[in-house]
């Protein structure tokens, strides 16, 4: 219990949880089971991609050179020698002076290198009068021009979206090496803590940091494993901790990590492990603990949700990303700061601002407020080296 509240900075604490992460595990999963999950292993491209040359629009596949010059008043004239189907096996070839209808995907014919829009052609016939010029490679895509085959398609470390998806498909890949989804182990401490489902007497709050810390690590691809109220009490704390600890990769432990006389998670944490961190320069959130307990990460939260969620953004997040080998993504936006925000130097302050018309207003509450978090849009970072920020400077907003 020695490092009791011996303040340490965040870039500290973030390394602290960075070095403690348990490394990654791995699996392999149907491409359909794949969204959002962490690619471990490149994916590459079986063929060239497309596997042959082909159109981009409903068109004329033509010899670029045979449209030079061409206009409204005097047309290129080409002979239609007819239509490539969709999926065709063979487009054939054509001829000097002629074209063949192409639809938007169908394979160019040999002897063409462009396609002509077919807005910017006219058939009377067997003739097509084109009334624009194109240049060589123009409204086609050719045979591997989007991937060739070997190559690199997916880097190991994306989180897979249904973009990431529908490119994994298309060069060959139906099925993906992931990164196994950590499970985190979720509690909850305090006497003064009832479930969601029970109106609060005298005294009580309702539980909302398993919800707001379990919702948290399954945004970030991780799996909560819930545990419960814990009360006050070191023995049944211990237990709680032990079995998170057997059935998870990490354990999240709210509240009973303030400087009083019911400081039970560092003492639980330094009997079943290590207390690393036990203060950090953050505000909200100085109290946070960071220990490991046989092998694996243990941190604790503040108890006020507010506190919690800053704390689960400014560290925990990095330990999540380290489970997950990637790293971490934030969604920010630039914004005029719309007044003073006062910091102390040599703490790091997360400041919960609300976003309008490209401002930043700061949303200043009583300690222990929760309609702060559903009043702002995201966090601006104060650093530690400034005494705070000034109206009218431009600022990074994290978003929520």
């Amino acid at each position: 219990m020695s490092l009791f509240l011996e303040v340490v900075s965040v870039s500290e604490a973030v390394e602290a949880v960075r070095r403690i992460a348990p490394p990654p595990g791995y699996e392999e999963v149907p491409l359909e089971d794949a969204l959002h999950r962490v690619l471990a292993r490149d994916v590459a491209a079986d063929i060239d991609i497309p596997g042959f040359d082909r159109s981009t629009v409903d068109g004329y596949a033509v010899a670029a050179a045979e449209t030079t010059g061409a206009s409204e008043a005097i047309p290129a004239m080409l002979q239609c020698q007819g239509r490539v189907g969709m999926g065709s096996v063979d487009a054939g070839a054509i001829s000097p002076g002629s074209c063949r209808y192409v639809p938007t995907g169908g394979a160019l014919p040999g002897g063409t290198d462009a396609a002509v829009m077919i807005e910017h052609a006219e058939q009377i016939g067997d003739e097509i009068l084109v009334h624009r010029p194109v240049a060589p490679g123009e409204n086609v895509v050719f045979r591997g021009e989007d991937f060739k085959a070997g190559e690199m398609a997916l880097a190991r470390g994306r989180i897979l979206s249904p973009r990431d998806i529908g490119v994994a498909a298309a060069v060959g890949s139906d099925r993906v090496s992931v990164v196994t989804r950590p499970k985190i182990g979720i509690i909850s401490t305090g006497n003064e803590l009832v479930p969601v489902v029970e109106t609060p007497g005298p005294g009580e709050v309702r539980d909302a940091n398993s919800y707001l810390a379990g919702a948290f690590v399954t945004e970030r691809g991780c799996h909560p494993v819930y545990f419960g109220i814990v009360r006050d009490d070191r023995t049944v704390l211990r237990g709680a901790v032990a079995s998170a600890l057997d059935q998870c990769d990490a354990v999240l432990v709210s509240g009973g990590s303030s400087k009083d006389e019911r400081d039970n998670t560092a003492a639980v944490i330094a009997e079943l492990g290590e207390v690393l961190v036990h203060g950090i320069a953050l505000a909200p959130g100085k109290p946070t603990i960071i220990g490991t307990a046989r092998g694996k990460p243990v941190i604790g939260l503040p108890g006020h949700p507010a506190s919690a969620y800053v704390v689960l953004v400014a560290i925990v997040d990095h330990l999540l990303a380290a489970m997950l080998d990637t790293a971490v993504s934030r969604r920010t936006v630039r914004a005029r700061l719309k007044q003073n925000v006062p910091s102390a130097r040599g703490r790091e302050d997360y400041v919960r601002v609300s976003l309008r018309n490209g401002e930043a207003t700061p949303v200043f509450g009583k300690s222990g407020l929760l309609n702060t978090l559903v009043q702002s849009e995201g966090l601006v970072r104060v650093p530690a080296s400034s005494e705070g920020l000034e109206v009218g400077e431009k600022v990074e907003v994290i978003l929520w």
